[in-house]
């Protein structure tokens, strides 16, 4: 405990007894531990979150590097929620970090117990596993919070917070508002999402890096193959965009203000 109390000292001289207190207590899991996943760990864990379940399925790929937390040119093919872990526990060795190379898709979300919990961030990219995240989420009591797109911007001004329903300017958000409509379902309560509404264009070419430390399976060389196995990502997905840590680890980071602010005395 007296390390942890020298960790967070700054947290409580702003919080207070009274919420450090409830922070510690708090049971968080984490979605997606990417370019926004991995910066709200990150915060959690430094503002005095004890209880952090991490889940993704990726190893570090080099082209990870320019915008997520654990991804170093030390930690290429390494699995992303080991690395994190790794790193997470250096900042507060008293942590109860469950790291959870996985999924979550209709076969597996039965496992993760979201009941559990008193937060759920969603940090995942598939636009039908995002879907059904929501929709169970919302069916717990837990507090909810979810990442929209947050490739192809620039300008860190134009990130907003607003209720799910309300976002405007994301094709992210739209992609899903469609999906609901069109299932004619709804999730069962409003939640809060972290969104920008800048959408720029790619003006790269779209390829692999090229490099022998490229994980994606269609890369022409390196370790495609195994990272194949591994459910990486961009080996399903129609175009890779580009995108930026700066405007990553800001959504990432308002999200576990939210999280904070909810767990302030001031708030309960």
């Amino acid at each position: 405990m007296g390390i942890e109390k020298g960790i967070l000292k700054r947290a409580q001289l702003l919080l207070g007894d009274e919420t450090m207190e409830r922070i510690s207590h708090a049971r968080v899991i984490v979605f997606g531990v990417g370019g926004v996943g991995s910066w709200c760990a990150e915060s959690l864990i430094r503002s005095g979150i004890l209880h952090l379940t991490i889940v993704d399925s990726d190893r570090v790929c080099i082209t990870n590097i320019n915008r997520q937390l654990m991804a170093t040119t030390r930690t290429v093919g390494q699995v992303k929620v080991d690395a994190l872990k790794e790193h997470l526990l250096t900042v507060n060795p008293t942590a109860d970090i469950d790291a959870r190379q996985q999924i979550f898709t209709a076969e597996t979300a039965g496992s993760f117990e979201l009941d559990t919990y008193d937060y759920i961030i969603d940090c995942i990219d598939s636009l039908k596993d995002k879907q059904l995240l929501i929709e169970m989420a919302c069916h717990t009591k837990a507090k909810f919070f979810s990442s929209m797109g947050a490739a192809l911007k620039l300008d860190p001004t134009r990130i907003q917070v607003a209720e799910f329903w309300q976002v405007k300017g994301c094709p992210l958000a739209r992609a899903l508002r469609n999906r609901f409509k069109q299932q004619k379902r709804r999730p069962a309560r409003k939640f809060t999402c972290v969104f920008s509404d800048e959408l720029l264009e790619n003006k790269g070419h779209n390829s692999t890096c090229g490099t022998e430390k490229c994980m994606c399976p269609k890369a022409q060389s390196g370790p495609g193959e195994a990272a194949l196995l591994n459910h990486e990502w961009c080996s399903s997905k129609a175009q890779i965009n580009g995108s930026l840590m700066h405007i990553t680890a800001i959504f990432g980071l308002t999200i576990a203000g939210l999280v904070l602010k909810d767990l302030s005395a001031d708030n309960c």
